[in-house]
Order: C-alpha cells, then sequence, then structure tokens
C-alpha cells in the first residue's frame, strides 16, 4: 500500500491510467504484428507445399499389396507353396464375386523344382447371420522330388532317397463362430494318393501302396485374433482331430490328434510384438500311417532352419517364439524367431530333450487379414535355409 501511495502521489491518477492504456496497445500492436508475420509465413509454406509421393521401393511395395490383397476380383499372383519343400513358387489365380459373399476362385502354381498344383473352389461367407462360412473345393498336386530321412529324432542328413508324390482331391469345409471368440470347423474329402518311391520300398511304411482316403476333420478352439491370416493381438488354443479311412481294405486307415495354442502380446501401441506357438501332433493307436502322411518337424511352417519333413514319426513336439517389428502397419512385418522341435515314435517321448532348434530373421507382406508373402530366412545345425511361404508363419 505505501508503494502505491508514492507512485499516486509522483503520477496523477490521469497520467497513470493513460501510461497503462499506451503500455497495453503497444503489447496488442506487438501481438498483433507476430501473428501477421506467422500467417505470412504459413501462406508462403503453403505455396510451396507439394503432395507426399512414396520412393520407388515403397511404390513397389503399395502396388504388390494392391494386386496381391486388396483386390477382391480379377487375376492376381500367388507365392503360396504347391507343397512344402518345392522352393520358391509363382501362380497366379482368378477370383470373381457371383453374389456380394460368394467368388469362384481358380489358381495354378509351379515351384523351381518342378511341384505343380492346380486347383478351383467357391466359397461362400456371411451365412447365419455373419457366423458360418463355406468352401467347396478341387485339385490336382504334384511333389516330384519329396526328401525322404526315414524315422526317428537322430536320422542322418545329406544325400537322401526322393520320392514323387501325387494327390487327387475334392471336398467341402465349413467354419462356425456362435460367438466371437469361439471357432468350430469341419471338412470332409475324397483324397487319393499315388507315390513313385525311389529305393523307399524295403523300409518306408506304405511305400507303393497308393491309398485312397476319406479324411474328416473336426477341430474345435477359442480363438480371439483378428484373423488366421494376419493378426498382431489375440491367442488361439485348439484341438482339432483328423480321421483318414483307407477306402481299399482300411489297412492305412488312421487317426491324429493336432493340439495348437497361438498368443500374440503387443508391445507399444502394436509397434512391436512377442508371438508364440506350441504344437503336439499324436497319432492314435498303433496303426500303419503311410510315411507321406506321417507327422513331422521341418520346413517353413515348422523348424525353419531344417528341410522339409526333416524327422517324421507318429508323435512330435514343436515350439516357436517371435520378436515382430511393423515398420508399415499398413502392409510390412519383420521379425527375429526361433524354433525347437522334436519326434518320438511314443507318446511319453514327447519332452524338452534333444530338441533341434535354428534362429532366423522374417520379412512378411500383408494386409488387414492374411499374408501373402512371408520370407524367413534360418540356420540351424545343418546350415541356413530360405523359405517363401504365402501364409502366416502361426
Amino acid at each position: 500500500m505505501r508503494a502505491l501511495s508514492r507512485i499516486t502521489a509522483r503520477w496523477p491518477l490521469g497520467a497513470l491510467s493513460g501510461a497503462l492504456v499506451l503500455a497495453a496497445s503497444v503489447t496488442a500492436s506487438a501481438q498483433e504484428n507476430r501473428a501477421d508475420v506467422v500467417a505470412d509465413e504459413q501462406r508462403q509454406k503453403a505455396g510451396t507445399l507439394t503432395p507426399w509421393t512414396p520412393g520407388r521401393v515403397e511404390s513397389m511395395v503399395i502396388k504388390l499389396k494392391q494386386d496381391l490383397i486388396d483386390s477382391p476380383s480379377g487375376v492376381y499372383p500367388t507365392f503360396d507353396s504347391v507343397y512344402s519343400g518345392g522352393g520358391f513358387t509363382l501362380g497366379a489365380g482368378y477370383r470373381q464375386y457371383y453374389t456380394p459373399t460368394t467368388f469362384w476362385n481358380v489358381k495354378g502354381m509351379y515351384s523351381f523344382k518342378g511341384y505343380n498344383l492346380i486347383e478351383g473352389s467357391t466359397t461362400s461367407q456371411g451365412w447365419l447371420g455373419g457366423r458360418l462360412d463355406w468352401t467347396a473345393y478341387g485339385g490336382r498336386r504334384d511333389a516330384t522330388e519329396v526328401e525322404y530321412y526315414g524315422l526317428g529324432n537322430d536320422t542322418a542328413g545329406g544325400d537322401v532317397p526322393t520320392f514323387r508324390m501325387t494327390q487327387l482331391y475334392i471336398g467341402a469345409s465349413t467354419e462356425y463362430r456362435p460367438v466371437r471368440w469361439l471357432r468350430a470347423t469341419g471338412d470332409a474329402a475324397y483324397e487319393s494318393y499315388e507315390d513313385e518311391p525311389e529305393d523307399l520300398t524295403s523300409f518306408a511304411p506304405g511305400a507303393s501302396a497308393n491309398p485312397d482316403f476319406l479324411h474328416l476333420r473336426g477341430g474345435l478352439a477359442y480363438d480371439s485374433r483378428r484373423s488366421p491370416g494376419y493378426t498382431r493381438t489375440g491367442g488361439m488354443y485348439g484341438a482339432t482331430l483328423h480321421a483318414y479311412i483307407d477306402q481299399d481294405d482300411g489297412t492305412h486307415s488312421f487317426e491324429r490328434l493336432d493340439l495348437d495354442a497361438v498368443q500374440h502380446i503387443p508391445i507399444g501401441r502394436e509397434t512391436w510384438a512377442i508371438s508364440l506357438r506350441g504344437r503336439v501332433q499324436t497319432t492314435l493307436g498303433d496303426d500303419d500311417v503311410p510315411y507321406f502322411l506321417m507327422p513331422s518337424v521341418g520346413g517353413g511352417h515348422s523348424l525353419r532352419g531344417y528341410s522339409s519333413f526333416r524327422w517324421r514319426e507318429p508323435h512330435t513336439l514343436l515350439t516357436s517364439a517371435e520378436w515382430r517389428w511393423f515398420p508399415n502397419l499398413e502392409g510390412i512385418d519383420m521379425a527375429l524367431f526361433a524354433d525347437a522341435g522334436k519326434v518320438a515314435p511314443e507318446l511319453d517321448g514327447l519332452d524338452f530333450k534333444d530338441m533341434h532348434t535354428d534362429y532366423g530373421i522374417g520379412f512378411r507382406m500383408h494386409g488387414l487379414l492374411s499374408t501373402p508373402l512371408r520370407v524367413d530366412f534360418a540356420r540351424g545345425s545343418e546350415g541356413w535355409h530360405l523359405n517363401f511361404a504365402g501364409s502366416a508363419a502361426f
């Protein structure tokens, strides 16, 4: 108060008010001048801005993604596998919608090792209020040079005999989702096999038997993933029972149970993710399973650092872990991964001892619901392997 008294004593009230008004006007004028300068700079900057354009490599990736994933109809390329171990595969397909939710599709593929496939199908989606999808399909697969390392978890590598397997098949499958997180699947197919073994007759179960099967499959799973074809979150825990019914004399009929567990753990707003998988395949009973249908580990969908079907036995165990990075959430993933697996003649032999392991790095091009191109470079105890696939690792 004393300071205020001294000011008012020295300055008359009218002069003090005028000084305050003058200071406020100077401040307002300075703010207006700064606003004018900022606005002028923004106008100049806007005049020099150009629309963003992707680089050459990114343009190629975007174009490939559009052709592979985004186009719902017409001709499309495919890198899917004819049969595991066939090498890099090129193919093309044509799909056409004949109702808003139903389309037919035909595709043909050929691999660097001469494997080939032609398949036709029709798929209808969204029945029962969007809960039921079904597909009818048929085709012919020819795997010309499949390696056979014998049975057991300690078979030797190197040069091994090969066989040619031809498969004709026709069938129908369905998927029903009574609630969002529960998925039930069913499949019935007639499959005719013809194998041409190279010096395998004496030690390969079912060699040259050329059986025909009625193959029935039923599965039930808790599934919180966005899609089995591509996801960064959620998990799947399920069981699938296969019944191969020999249509000749029943000699080679057998059943197999597959138990699968997959979990994706997002990190940092889905910039990263940890993905984990466990799988057990067990043949039920002591049936005579043909060697080319024997459960196995090795190849682009199991032990990626080894040849396809590297180890075969009636019972298998597989585990995998991936650290996934998403440099482009719209279409590109990368991953560091490790796999471990083994086979056993009896179910109680599926422990974590004497497992075969590998590690590697992968590149994936994806859409919202599918992974049409996956490349994994992996190293196991037998060297490096390069894997190409047209689907997710798991």
